[in-house]
C-alpha cells in the first residue's frame, strides 16, 4: 500500500481528512508529555498552515483522548506511542526544503505514520517535530 507524502517538492495528501489524520497521529507520537499550545501548533504546522484545519486537528485529537488542553498548555495522554526512529524515520538523499524551518537540505528525513509520510525534515528538525529534542 502506497502512502502519500507531505512536503515541499513532494506530493501532498489528497484530502483534508488525510491531513487531519496525519496531524492527529503526529500529536499522538509526541515525546513531550506536556507542551505549550504554541509548540504543539508549531508541530502541526508541518502538516498544514490552515488555521481551520489546525483547530480541527487539535479538536479531533482531544475528542479521541490523545491530548487534553488546559489554558495554553497541551498534555499528551497516550504514552508509549513514541516514534521508532529505526522503522518510522526514513532518510533520503536529494534536494529538499525542510518542512519545518525551510532550510535547503540534501538529506531529507521523512516520518512514517499510518496516515502517510510527513517531511522532509533536516536531522535536527525531525527530532524537534517529534519532541525528541527541545528548542
Amino acid at each position: 500500500m502506497s502512502v502519500p507524502f507531505v512536503g515541499r517538492g513532494v506530493s501532498e495528501p489528497a484530502s483534508r481528512d488525510q491531513r487531519r489524520e496525519l496531524g492527529v497521529q503526529l500529536l499522538a507520537h509526541l515525546e513531550d508529555g506536556e507542551l505549550s499550545l504554541a509548540a504543539a501548533i508549531d508541530r502541526v504546522e508541518t502538516v498544514t498552515t490552515s488555521p481551520a484545519l489546525t483547530r480541527d486537528i487539535l479538536d479531533t485529537a482531544e475528542k479521541r483522548g490523545i491530548i487534553e488542553r488546559e489554558d495554553a498548555r497541551l498534555r499528551v495522554r497516550r504514552g508509549g506511542t513514541y516514534v521508532d526512529y529505526d522503522s518510522q524515520v526514513v532518510a533520503r538523499d536529494g534536494e529538499f526544503e525542510c518542512r519545518r524551518c525551510g532550510a535547503t537540505i540534501t538529506t531529507g528525513h521523512f516520518l512514517r505514520l499510518d496516515a502517510g509520510e510527513l517531511g522532509p525534515f533536516g536531522s535536527s528538525c525531525v527530532r524537534k517535530v517529534t519532541g525528541r529534542e527541545s528548542e
